[in-house]
C-alpha cells in the first residue's frame, strides 16, 4: 500500500495514538476513561457505517490496549479493555514480545493465494486459459471460464495468457509484504504471525488495508516520564526529515523540547562512530581475506534474519554497536542521569532496545507516527514553532544511513578517504526476500570480499513501519538533509 496516503487506517491509528497521549496527560480515572474511549472515538453519529459500529469499537478496544503497551485480550473469555493497565500506568516499561499482533476482529481473512475469473471474462472462442492449464482446472460454464480451486495449483499460466486480463490473482497483502513467510492462517482463515519466523520489521502492518495488524507502543509511559520531571534526551534518526510536514530540523528539535525533552541529538553521531570502525574492519579483515565478508549491523530485522536462518554467517556480522545504541552510550557519558529516547521509523528497534544480550541503554523507542500523536495531543505543530538551535552533530555520510544503500556508501567513502589503495566490493539488499537471497549467496561463497548491507524495509529506514511520508519524498528530503551537514565525512577520517 502506498506510504504517505492519508487512508482511514492511518487516520484511525493517529486517532488512537492521540487519544492515548491525551489519557496520559489528562486522565484522572484511567480505567473508566479507557472503557469509555471506544464509545467516544466511534459514536453513532460519527460512524460511516452504522451496521459495523460494533466491530469498529471492538477493533478500537484492541488498538487501545496495544497503544498502551498491553497485549490483546483473549477471544474466549470476557476481559475488560482496561485490564492490566496498572502495569502500564508507569514512567518506565519495556516492550514485551510479541511486538506485532493480529487483531482478530479486524482481519478480513483475505485469500492467501488464489486465481479467480472476474466479470471481465468475454467467453472468447480461443479460451487460451483452458489450453494452458496443466491440471485441467479451468472449464467453460455458461459461456464463461471457471476455475476449480481444488484442482488449481496456482501456477498463474491462465492469468498470463488471458487477452482481457480477466483472471485475477488474489493475494493476502500482509503475506505479500513479508519476505519470510511469517504470515500464516489460523483455524478460521484469518492471518496469524508465525513467531518462529517473524523478525518484527512491521511491513505486514503497513500493508494490511484493514489495519488488522498493530504493534505495541510506549507513548503512554513516555509521557508519564516527561511529566515526572525526569531528564529525557531524545536521539533522532536521520529519516525524520519531512515526517512532520515542512518543519525544519530546528523546528522539530524545538518542538521536542517543548514536550519536555532536556535535549535532542542526532542518532547519526553513532553512525559516524560505526562507519569509521567498520571501514577499518573491512580493510584489516575482509580485504585481507581473514574473514569472507562483512555484514552491516544497523537493521535489527536484518540481523535477526541472519541469526535465525543463516547461523553460519554470525561471525561475519559486524560487532559494532548500532547507531541507536552507540548514540545512547555517547549521551550517557555526558548525562549519566538521563533516560534516552530513540525516535525513528522502525518497529524492530523497539525490541532491540529491550534485548538482553547487548544492553541498549535506550529506555524508550517511539516512531514518527506515534510522536505525531503526542504533538497533536499537546497542541504542538512543529511547522509553527519558532526554532532555536538546529542539529549539527553528524556527517552527511552518516545521515545517509536513513536510506537503502546509505550504510554501505558511508563505509565505502570512509575507506576511499582513509585507505585509498584498498579495493572495495559493495553489495546491498533491501526487503526481506532480497536480504534472504543475498545471505544465501554469501553462504554459498559467492560474495567473498564483500561489504554487504541489508535493510528489511524496501527503501531502507525511510520506508520503516512508523513513517508518515511517501518513500520517494522521504528519500528526497533525506538527501537534502545530508547536504546541510557541516562535514561530508566523520571527523575521525
Amino acid at each position: 500500500m502506498e506510504r504517505g496516503l492519508d487512508t482511514n487506517v492511518r487516520k484511525t491509528r493517529h486517532m488512537i495514538f492521540k487519544a492515548v497521549a491525551e489519557l496520559a496527560y489528562h486522565s484522572k480515572n484511567l480505567k473508566e476513561d479507557i472503557e469509555m474511549l471506544p464509545y467516544e472515538l466511534c459514536s453513532m453519529d460519527s460512524s460511516e457505517d452504522w451496521g459495523n459500529i460494533y466491530r469498529e469499537r471492538a477493533v478500537i478496544r484492541e488498538r487501545l490496549r496495544l497503544a498502551l503497551g498491553i497485549k490483546l485480550r483473549p477471544e474466549n473469555k470476557p476481559v475488560a479493555v482496561s485490564a492490566g493497565v496498572e502495569e502500564s500506568n508507569v514512567a518506565e516499561k519495556y516492550y514485551e514480545p510479541p511486538l506485532l499482533q493480529v487483531i482478530p476482529s479486524a482481519c478480513n481473512a483475505c485469500p492467501e493465494n488464489m486465481y479467480i475469473v472476474s466479470d471481465q471474462c468475454m467467453g472468447c472462442v480461443a479460451h487460451p486459459c483452458v489450453e494452458v492449464c496443466p491440471k485441467g482446472a479451468i472449464s467453460i460454464q455458461n459461456g464463461k471460464s471457471f476455475i476449480d480451486q481444488d484442482k488449481c495449483v496456482k501456477c498463474g499460466k491462465c492469468h498470463s495468457v488471458c487477452p482481457y486480463d480477466a483472471i485475477s490473482h488474489k493475494r493476502r497483502p500482509c503475506a505479500d509484504a513479508c519476505g519470510l513467510g511469517a504470515i500464516v492462517s489460523d483455524e478460521y482463515g484469518r492471518a496469524d504471525i508465525d513467531r518462529t519466523t517473524c523478525v518484527s520489521c512491521g511491513q505486514c502492518m503497513v500493508h494490511c488495508p484493514f489495519g488488522a495488524i498493530a504493534d505495541k507502543s510506549q507513548i503512554f509511559q513516555l509521557i508519564k516520564a516527561l511529566m515526572s520531571g525526569k531528564k529525557l534526551i531524545a536521539e533522532l534518526a536521520p529519516s525524520f526529515v519531512g515526517q512532520f510536514g515542512n518543519a525544519t530540523e530546528a523546528q522539530v528539535k524545538t518542538a521536542l523540547k517543548q514536550l519536555g525533552f532536556y535535549d535532542v541529538v542526532e542518532t547519526a553521531i553513532g553512525a559516524d562512530i560505526g562507519c569509521v570502525a567498520e571501514a577499518k574492519h573491512y580493510v584489516e579483515k575482509v580485504s585481507t581475506k581473514e574473514v569472507p565478508f562483512l555484514l552491516t549491523s544497523c537493521c535489527p530485522s536484518w540481523m535477526y534474519l541472519a541469526k535465525l536462518f543463516f547461523p553460519e554467517t554470525i561471525d561475519s556480522i559486524s560487532r559494532e554497536l548500532t547507531p541507536m545504541v552507540a548514540t545512547a552510550r555517547e549521551i550517557l557519558k555526558e548525562h549519566p542521569d538521563a533516560d534516552v529516547v530513540f525516535i525513528g521509523p522502525c518497529a524492530s528497534k523497539k525490541l532491540e532496545a529491550s534485548r538482553r544480550t547487548v544492553r541498549s541503554d535506550v529506555d524508550f523507542v517511539i516512531t514518527y507516527e506515534e510522536l505525531l500523536g503526542i504533538f497533536d495531543a499537546k497542541g504542538i505543530n512543529p511547522e509553527e514553532v519558532t526554532p532555536e538551535d538546529g542539529l549539527q552533530d553528524a556527517s552527511g555520510a552518516a545521515r545517509g544511513y536513513g536510506a537503502a544503500g546509505g550504510v554501505a556508501s558511508a563505509i565505502e567513502k570512509c575507506i576511499r578517504a582513509k585507505y585509498p589503495d584498498t579495493e572495495i566490493h559493495i553489495e546491498h539488499a533491501e526487503g526481506l526476500a532480497e536480504c534472504r537471497k543475498m545471505l544465501t549467496l554469501a553462504k554459498s561463497g559467492l560474495k567473498q570480499g564483500c561489504l554487504i548491507e541489508g535493510m528489511a524495509c524496501p527503501g531502507g529506514c525511510v520506508a520503516g513501519a512508523g513513517t508518515n511520508l511517501s518513500i520517494a519524498e522521504a528519500k528526497k528530503r533525506l538527501s537534502a538533509f545530508m547536504e546541510t551537514a557541516e562535514t561530508p565525512l566523520p571527523k575521525e577520517i
